[in-house]
């Protein structure tokens, strides 16, 4: 637990380790990990939390309110949310997965805006590396995809398909479906 700029008391520590403790525990069997970042974002606090299960996977939330404590509850009463509905889709699919998701590395880079660049770099079509960061791409079925992107609060999601094992793509679409790309073998 850390806050941005912000000193987080004793009170607060043990209130999101008693609050958050609990949510975890109605939903997820096995210990997990957890991060809790408290920013301020003008008048307001801010609370993210991620939550990694021991199947791999990772839940995202994030509040904001006037009040911290009402920032965290929030914050708590969405990742609960989000693990009560990772249980029932477990649930409704019979199959828990007894190993953890395999993961991959893999090179993330961020690419330099076309506001960010000059003017004599528009006419090239090489675009400018911002960051390179490593990342990792899991081993799923496409359902898990799905709730993997959802559970992050994602708008998209690379995995590598359990049952192809080549890389495919889950994304949101405008019309609220999710979408779901999958290569063709070339042969």
């Amino acid at each position: 637990m850390s806050g941005k700029q912000i000193d987080i008391g004793e009170a607060l520590q043990e209130h999101v380790k008693q609050e958050l403790g609990a949510a975890i525990g109605k939903y997820a069997e096995r210990p997990t990990d957890a991060q809790i970042i408290f920013s301020r974002d003008a008048h307001e606090f801010v609370c993210e939390a991620a939550v990694h299960l021991s199947t791999g996977l990772t839940a995202n939330a994030k509040a904001a309110a006037t009040e911290i404590y009402a920032a965290f509850d929030a914050c708590c009463a969405k990742m609960e949310k989000q693990l009560r509905r990772y249980k029932r889709r477990l649930k409704d699919h019979h199959r828990a997965r007894a190993e953890p998701v395999e993961l991959i590395g893999a090179s993330s880079y961020i690419l330099a805006s076309n506001e960010e660049s000059d003017e004599s770099d528009s006419e090239s079509l090489q675009p400018v590396i911002v960051a390179e960061m490593q990342t990792k791409i899991p081993l799923l079925s496409v359902g898990e995809a799905v709730m993997q992107m959802e559970l992050a609060g994602a708008p998209v999601l690379v995995f590598r398909n359990e049952k192809r094992n080549g890389v495919n793509v889950v994304y949101r679409r405008d019309d609220g479906n999710i979408g779901w790309i999958e290569p063709q073998d070339p042969g």
